[in-house]
C-alpha cells in the first residue's frame, strides 16, 4: 500500500489541521465542519494528480482549445458521521462522482474492548472505477477495512484511495497488512504515535463526529 503524507510539506493544510485539533476552536462546530471540508478539497486536488485524463476539444467563443479532462469514473465513499464534512470537500472538486455511504460504529463490551458494527451501506458498483473512501480519523483501522470490504464485496475498483487526515501508526500498519498493496493509496495529513486503552488517537482531536454534529447517546 502506497502511503502519502501531504502534511509533511508546509502548506495552508497545516493551518486547518491545527485548527481542528485546537480544543478552543473546536467549540465552533461550524468552523470545525468547514475546516474538514477545506481539508477534503486539498486532498481532492492532490489525488486528482494521480488520476487519468484525456484531451478534448473545447469550443470557446473565439476558437477551439485542447483541454485535458478527467476520464476516470469516481465513487466517493464516507463513513458516517465523522466522514461527511470531508466527503463534502472531496465532492466539491469531484462533482461528477457517484457517492457511497457506510454507517459504522464501535460497540463496546467489557474492559473497553469493542467490535465494529456496520448497520447500513448505500453504494453504486465500484467495478473498474476509482474508489475514494474518506474518514476523518484512522485509529485501529478496523472501521476503514470493514467499510472497504463492504464496498468491494460484489465489485472491484480500478484503484482505491483512502483519505484519513489524522492517522495513528497502528492504523497505518493494520491497513498495510490487509489492503491490496498495488491498488491502494492511503492519504494522511498527520500521523500520531499513541492510542489510548479505548483506542482513541493521542494527541488526535477527540471525537470528530461529536465535534461536527453534536454529542450522541
Amino acid at each position: 500500500m502506497r502511503i502519502v503524507n501531504i502534511g509533511e510539506q508546509n502548506s495552508i493544510l497545516n493551518n486547518f489541521i491545527a485548527e481542528i485539533r485546537d480544543r478552543i476552536i473546536q467549540k465552533d462546530s461550524f468552523r470545525f465542519r468547514r475546516n474538514l471540508e477545506r481539508i477534503g478539497e486539498i486532498f481532492a486536488y492532490e489525488i486528482s494528480k494521480d488520476l487519468e485524463y484525456t484531451t478534448k476539444s473545447i469550443q470557446t467563443p473565439l476558437g477551439v482549445a485542447a483541454c485535458n479532462t478527467l476520464s476516470d469514473s469516481l465513487v466517493l465513499a464516507s463513513i458516517i458521521r465523522a466522514g461527511l464534512p470531508l466527503h463534502n470537500g472531496l465532492l466539491s472538486f469531484f462533482d461528477a462522482s457517484q457517492n457511497a455511504f457506510v454507517a459504522a460504529y464501535r460497540k463496546y463490551g467489557k474492559d473497553n474492548k469493542f467490535t465494529i458494527q456496520i448497520e447500513y451501506t448505500s453504494t453504486p458498483s465500484v467495478e473498474g472505477k476509482v474508489l475514494i473512501l474518506a474518514d476523518t480519523m484512522l485509529a485501529t483501522g478496523s472501521s476503514v477495512l470493514l467499510a472497504y470490504n463492504r464496498l468491494c464485496d460484489i465489485s472491484k475498483p480500478k484503484h482505491s484511495h483512502i483519505v484519513c487526515p489524522i492517522a495513528s501508526v497502528y492504523g497505518i500498519e493494520y491497513l498495510s497488512k490487509h489492503l491490496p498493496h498495488k491498488e491502494t493509496t492511503l492519504w494522511v495529513a498527520a500521523v500520531d504515535e499513541e492510542l489510548t486503552v479505548k483506542s482513541y488517537i493521542v494527541p488526535g482531536l477527540g471525537d470528530a463526529g461529536d465535534l461536527a454534529y453534536g454529542s450522541k447517546l
